[in-house]
């Protein structure tokens, strides 16, 4: 009796672990960093960043295949430290800004390929162009917040993007067509997660 007892306690533990859900985290945005960079004629790399943007983050720890991210980045919020540049970039020339505010990016797979490290294959949005992207995520801390007092995940994710993929050809090959993006950022556990 005590056996069979036993066996159904296991089988109900492994069917509560089965449909476990991924947990809620909020980006710390006072922590993060989205920026973009490429080649300026051979002379030089050029940087810039996106200011404003969102994320929907759900992570599984224990399962990382049943983690997702959906993003959304305001393009009028670009900034490469230099207003005429801004003003270019935000042009119909490139970006296209007044047509298209905003950027999107949903992933549809998460792979985990190393002890700290996933790729997160997704698809990304501008100017209403959606291609299928991959991202290499470096988990480089995941714990207790020392100062939150909550669990936190740190991030760093890379990538490399063609720019006339998303009809942004205008002065290529002058002006790299290969725009590399890095993400770093921190995420703590919502508020409204149990």
């Amino acid at each position: 009796m005590i056996r069979i007892a036993a066996s159904a306690l296991a089988l109900s533990m492994l069917a509560g672990a089965a449909v476990a859900e991924p947990v809620a985290f909020d980006f710390d945005k006072s922590h993060a960093n989205l920026s973009f960079s490429y080649d300026h004629l051979g002379f030089s790399t050029t940087e810039g960043r996106f200011g404003n943007w969102d994320g929907v983050l759900l992570i599984d720890k224990e399962t990382p295949a049943n983690s997702s991210i959906e993003f959304t980045i305001d393009v009028t919020s670009l900034d490469t430290f230099f207003a005429e540049r801004n003003k270019h970039f935000l042009s119909a020339d490139f970006f296209d800004a007044e047509k298209y505010p905003t950027a999107a990016f949903t992933s549809t797979k998460v792979e985990k390929t190393g002890e700290n490290q996933l790729e997160v294959t997704g698809d990304l949005t501008i100017k209403d162009i959606t291609k299928p992207v991959t991202l290499t995520v470096d988990v480089t801390t995941f714990g207790e917040h020392p100062m939150a007092k909550k669990e936190a995940a740190g991030f760093a994710v890379s990538t490399v993007l063609k720019r006339s993929d998303f009809g942004m050809d205008m002065y290529v090959p002058y002006v790299g067509d290969e725009v590399t993006v890095t993400f770093h950022a921190e995420a703590l556990k919502s508020d409204a997660t149990n």
